[in-house]
């Protein structure tokens, strides 16, 4: 089975904006700087697209030194990639049912944010020593199922503020096959973006066969599939505009609606030797799962 990786993307600050990457570190929290910021509500609570679909529009980029942010109507913001910029102190911050620890960008930031999107809110970083593992329900039933592949994968998998996994990956011909059922509709396509995928691959790997996936490979990176994802209204979003509508979520619902809810792509976990770098274009190794 032949396939590559087609694309690469982080998030760096949760629900905003994501980057398209050539090539990329990786470790067992994911890829490098991915969703290791996000934006908290004057309630405490996290901020997401779901709420404030604004966020989308809110650019992300890296320098050598910093992650640059900019938006309409407003200055560009540097934030410091060595938490230089962080308020001194750690705090608990939750993202769903899981409590991990965080610290507060400067008050400057905050105040950018709280500009752009109307609402008072505050930037906050994955704290250092933060230790949010990945969700161990899931993690067990795979490594169950799976004792021949099981090794690599053991211990904790620790990660930053997404949803519950280190790492979300697509298949190129899934989408397709969603785009496919939307035009027969007389619905415009959409881009992967709206699915806000770490990893797309594409090749010789049929429409949803991810879902009878057990891991990939690529560049001596093993990946786990531990659990489809299921899917917001996110979707839904144009992530350039950030205007709202009822496709694709109302097209996937119809069609991939299984027991935990409408799902899309697939959570993983990953083995990542040391120094470990992904780029576009590396050979992806998959092991279906029968």
């Amino acid at each position: 089975m032949s396939a590559r990786i087609l694309s690469l993307h982080i998030y760096p600050i949760k629900s905003c904006a994501g980057i398209d990457l050539g090539e990329s570190p990786i470790d067992r929290a994911g890829l490098a700087h991915d969703r290791r910021w996000m934006l908290i509500d004057a309630d405490g609570k996290f901020m997401t697209q779901r709420q404030w679909p604004a966020m989308a529009l809110i650019r992300t980029a890296l320098t050598a030194d910093t992650l640059r942010l900019s938006a309409p109507g407003m200055p560009d913001l540097d934030i410091e990639l060595d938490g230089s910029g962080l308020e001194p102190g750690a705090e608990s911050v939750a993202v769903w049912s899981d409590t991990t620890s965080g610290q507060r960008e400067s008050a400057a930031a905050g105040q950018w944010f709280s500009d752009f999107l109307k609402t008072p809110c505050r930037l906050y970083k994955v704290d250092a020593s933060a230790q949010r593992n990945a969700k161990p329900d899931w993690v067990s039933r795979w490594v169950d199922a799976h004792p021949d592949l099981a090794d690599p994968f053991a211990g904790q998998h620790c990660f930053g503020f997404a949803d519950g996994f280190p790492l979300l990956v697509a298949n190129q011909a899934s989408l397709d096959d969603l785009n496919a059922r939307l035009q027969a509709k007389g619905v415009a396509p959409v881009p992967m973006d709206r699915f806000r995928p770490n990893i797309v691959v594409e090749g010789e790997w049929e429409a949803f066969e991810e879902d009878h996936t057990a891991m990939i490979t690529a560049a001596g990176v093993r990946m786990a599939f531990v659990k489809p994802c299921t899917r917001c209204s996110i979707p839904d979003i144009d992530q350039r505009t950030a205007r709202r509508y009822d496709e694709p979520g109302r097209t996937l619902a119809g069609y991939r609606n299984l027991e935990i809810g409408v799902v899309f792509g697939q959570n993983a976990i990953l083995d990542a030797p040391a120094g470990a770098r992904l780029k576009v274009g590396d050979e992806v190794e998959i092991e279906l799962d029968f």
